[in-house]
């Protein structure tokens, strides 16, 4: 461990949580030239929270709203600087295709979103994308958009990036090592776990699904639920990345789904992004795949995706912390203005990490950050005032 003249248990700032908020964090504030330490509960780039399962969509038109828009621009060029930086392959743009009715959220909002930002949209009829996408089934009723620029982030590959960044320079990080406490003073931070007791100057708070339980004082109104992905077989090559498949996304009037085009020439991602069973035990997750676990995908298959295999050939389960209006929570620690966090990305924040990063090393350093994140602050309308009063 590199001392840099002081304790080894003594840093700049310390990182609770590095799966992709994390990593990005101690990614940023490392090149800014910080002794960090970033501590994980679980083993590096592990498959226990939020941040795996090989792929994630990025997006620039966005339905949620316009004013990501902004942190997207910036999202884009910080992913292919690390790539650059890395050498590794972090981006593949496959584009992304958007199914639903002309008055849905996922429709309206993405037009807006390209309009208000001059962003790249090519609008089809159904049975014009069914020519352009073969192997989509689109209800006759829906509209159609694709957004070319879109594409595919490889998860893990991207947590790794990062934080094999920051070790190059010089931050620390620890895997399998809970945090069981924290505390400050306005002027430092004391961080104890399982093994060791830390100090620094400031703290970042990046535990997704466990973000209430690191900032429980301050009774955050989050959701964690369940959600089953899947692998599912084909013979097609319609689904394959490098035959032209997209992403996709469809809103139907039982629920929304997702997929990314399959990477192993054999198979292609699905999933529902709505719904989801709500986790009360974070200790006691059911990782395994159940019957209950399909049926709603293998409906969609079948209407949808049709020629695709109602059994996966491998799944994983992840973990969305919701927040009451599906907006990120971050922000300074109301009380403590060395501690900062991240939290409540929904299921659509991973495209977002270096930007999160860049802004969470701001609030730290500076109290406030250049880029445009107030209005995913804790005190927003939409989401239920967090207490007053915290002692951690």
């Amino acid at each position: 461990m590199q001392t840099s003249g002081k304790s080894d248990a003594e840093f700049d700032v310390i990182v609770i949580g590095v799966g992709g908020m994390g990593s990005a964090a101690c990614y940023a504030l490392a090149r800014r030239g910080l002794r960090i330490l970033g501590l994980d509960r679980f083993p590096l780039v592990h498959d226990q929270g939020s941040s795996h399962g090989e792929s994630r969509i990025i997006r620039k038109a966005y339905f949620e709203h316009p004013d990501y828009v902004p942190l997207l621009h910036r999202a884009y060029e910080l992913w292919h600087d690390l790539e650059r930086v890395s050498g590794r392959e972090l981006f593949r743009q496959t584009g992304l295709v958007l199914s639903g009715t002309a008055d849905g959220e996922t429709i309206r909002g993405t037009r807006l979103s390209a309009e208000q930002h001059h962003l790249e949209l090519q609008n089809f009829s159904a049975n014009e994308a069914r020519r352009r996408f073969p192997g989509f089934a689109f209800p006759n009723h829906h509209d159609v958009a694709f957004e070319p620029i879109a594409g595919t982030l490889f998860v893990e590959d991207c947590v790794r990036a990062h934080l094999d960044g920051a070790v190059q320079r010089g931050a620390i990080i620890r895997g399998s090592e809970p945090v069981t406490d924290w505390s400050s003073d306005g002027k430092s931070v004391c961080v104890r776990t399982a093994m060791h007791e830390y100090r620094a100057r400031s703290l970042v708070i990046t535990s997704g699904a466990w973000a209430t339980e690191c900032l429980r004082d301050l009774q955050m109104p989050l959701t964690v639920v369940r959600k089953f992905v899947g692998w599912f077989p084909h013979h097609n090559d319609a689904f394959l990345a490098d035959r032209g498949c997209p992403a996709y996304f469809f809103e139907l009037p039982h629920g929304t789904f997702y997929g990314i085009p399959g990477f192993d020439s054999t198979t292609i991602k699905v999933a529902e992004h709505s719904g989801g069973e709500t986790v009360t035990d974070l200790t006691r997750i059911d990782r395994s795949c159940h019957p209950g676990d399909l049926v709603r995908l293998q409906s969609f298959l079948t209407d949808h995706l049709p020629g695709v295999g109602p059994e996966p050939a491998r799944y994983s389960v992840c973990l969305y912390t919701l927040t009451p209006d599906r907006h990120f929570s971050i922000d300074l620690h109301p009380k403590w203005n060395n501690v900062a966090f991240a939290a409540g990305f929904s299921g659509h924040g991973f495209k977002f990490c270096p930007v999160v990063g860049e802004a969470l090393a701001d609030l730290v350093q500076r109290g406030t950050a250049a880029l445009p994140i107030g209005f995913p602050g804790c005190r927003r309308d939409g989401l239920d005032r967090v207490g007053d009063e915290i002692t951690v």
